[in-house]
């Protein structure tokens, strides 16, 4: 009796942390996106659908400049991670734990800061800009701060760890031997990499896009410390009805969109992808 209790005794303290702090605040928020009211009179559960609709027609550039700098910035990620991974996995040698440190090194620093620094990085009067435009390099009136540049760019620095450690993990995993066996084959190094290395490495490239795009679409610090007005991204909306507006059915129906919406997209692009084929991959 005792072993058969047991694995759902370890899983009890998981299940309950799950339940209390993620199941029961999106059933109380998937109630509030059905709500009416205010902060003053309260609020009535209605089953107001149309909160779903309004979101949709009122917010929809906001929506699609999110997801499009979702879509960049993850893009970008994986062109600059993919060769660090790489290289840290087949030519680390005894100091991949040093380099792998060294790119986990600036999550010791708050996110916030690590975003100002780049506001101050990139600012007109910066130590980048500033000598460009003294040497004539660059016009007097060129700016990058409140710029979709900007945000897209502080967006793949703040998540860019999330895409080199699950590709490296997957490269880590590549036998070399399998590589030499190409080689023999008379495989250029192209060919082994096409052939042989990339689609074994792609369980990394698949987790990696999951741990970036997602928070990446959602995020709203990078664009309110790097952007501007014309680059509010649907997080700020949220964040701004919620804590200023006080408008919770809105803010809760926005988010339950933009989670349906990046869901699509991951079935989607898992489906593109060839998820069993990629778990089969991984699993050899």
């Amino acid at each position: 009796m005792r072993r058969r209790l047991a694995p759902y005794a370890l899983i009890l303290p998981g299940g309950l942390w799950l339940a209390i702090f993620f199941v029961v605040p999106m059933v109380v928020m998937l109630s509030f996106s059905l709500m009416q009211g205010d902060v003053v009179n309260g609020f009535r559960l209605t089953w107001h659908w149309q909160n779903y609709s309004d979101g949709l027609s009122t917010y929809a550039d906001q929506l699609i400049r999110s997801l499009v700098y979702g879509l960049l910035a993850t893009a970008a990620c994986i062109v600059l991670a993919y060769p660090v991974a790489y290289w840290i996995a087949f030519r680390g040698g005894a100091r991949k734990t040093t380099y792998l440190f060294l790119i986990l090194l600036p999550f010791f620093v708050s996110f916030v800061l690590r975003t100002f620094s780049w506001k101050f990085l990139l600012a007109d009067d910066g130590i980048v800009l500033s000598p460009l435009k003294d040497v004539g390099l660059l016009p007097q009136d060129f700016h990058v701060i409140a710029t979709g540049f900007a945000v897209v760019a502080g967006l793949t620095y703040n998540y860019l760890p999330f895409m080199v450690l699950p590709i490296y993990v997957a490269l880590e995993r590549v036998d070399p031997k399998m590589i030499e066996a190409a080689q023999d084959l008379y495989a250029s190094p192209a060919q082994a990499f096409a052939r042989v290395v990339f689609p074994l490495s792609l369980p990394g490239v698949f987790a990696g896009v999951l741990m970036t795009f997602v928070p990446v679409s959602a995020d709203y610090v990078n664009s309110t410390v790097l952007g501007g007005t014309n680059n509010t991204m649907i997080g700020n909306i949220i964040q701004n009805l919620y804590l200023v507006n006080t408008d919770y059915p809105q803010a809760a129906a926005l988010s339950f969109t933009l989670m349906a919406i990046l869901l699509i997209g991951i079935f989607l692009y898992a489906k593109a992808l060839g998820t069993e084929d990629v778990l089969e991959v991984a699993t050899r």
